[in-house]
């Protein structure tokens, strides 16, 4: 009887606590969903109002939103299939080399207008790996991208990759000299929509990465300290191995 009631206790509070998350993120997406659409509708209005012209400019703001829209959509759609543990992946051999340097590279335009130095090292010992090329890259781009919100002019973001033959597993490195994260926020940087104030992004981006390394059986951690930067790294087993 004891344990019956033990167990059903434990039930109650998994319930109340799932949902408390399922408000928060609802009140989250509801947050992130105003301002895009907020920018649409004053724009249309204005236009039907003759306040604006349906011209290039106004019509380019309006397209631009719904695209923002259309990003955000497609994120919570991934972090929903992933923390449900249904995200299909489309593995096939992949060198890592050659989706790092791609994924990389799509950043080295900004980070040159920025002033960040942009650096990659792939060991060439990585062998193929049996994973989803896309994704990979998916998370790659997401971490470079957060190291680039948050590394000032003069500062230096670096990518590296090696095998780890404790596993074996491929080792993802990437390393800012940013402005680094702050100490309460650290322990839910993975956390769906937590971003530091003022931060640009959507606070999706570290959730995906999450989300996508653990559907391939590896793991994803982080270390910073306030000025003095951040690191992320993610491991992916060699062998063929789902989470």
């Amino acid at each position: 009887m004891r344990d019956l009631v033990r167990s059903f206790n434990e039930m109650v509070t998994r319930l109340e606590a799932d949902e408390a998350q399922r408000r928060r993120l609802l009140a989250d997406v509801s947050h992130e969903l105003r301002t895009p659409l907020t920018v649409v509708q004053g724009n249309i209005e204005a236009m039907l109002d003759g306040v604006h012209a349906a011209d290039e400019a106004h019509l380019t703001a309006i397209l631009e939103e719904t695209r923002v829209l259309g990003r955000l959509v497609d994120d919570l759609r991934t972090v929903a299939l992933s923390e449900s543990g249904t995200l299909p992946l489309h593995r096939e051999p992949t060198d890592l080399a050659v989706v790092a340097t791609d994924a990389v590279g799509a950043f080295r335009s900004a980070a040159e207008a920025a002033g960040i130095a942009l650096q990659i090292k792939i060991a060439e010992e990585i062998p193929l790996l049996e994973v989803d090329p896309v994704r990979i890259r998916e998370v790659i781009s997401n971490l470079v991208a957060n190291a680039l919100r948050h590394t000032p002019s003069g500062g230096s973001i670096s990518v590296d990759a090696l095998v780890d033959e404790v596993g074996p597993a491929v080792v993802v490195t990437v390393r800012d000299t940013g402005t680094g994260i702050d100490p309460e926020l650290l322990p839910h940087v993975f956390d769906r929509f937590a971003k530091a104030p003022g931060s640009r992004g959507s606070g999706l981006g570290l959730a995906i990465a999450r989300g996508l390394v653990e559907a391939h059986g590896g793991s994803i951690e982080v270390a910073s300290k306030p000025g003095r930067g951040s690191t992320f790294r993610f491991r992916i087993p060699v062998s063929r191995e789902a989470g």
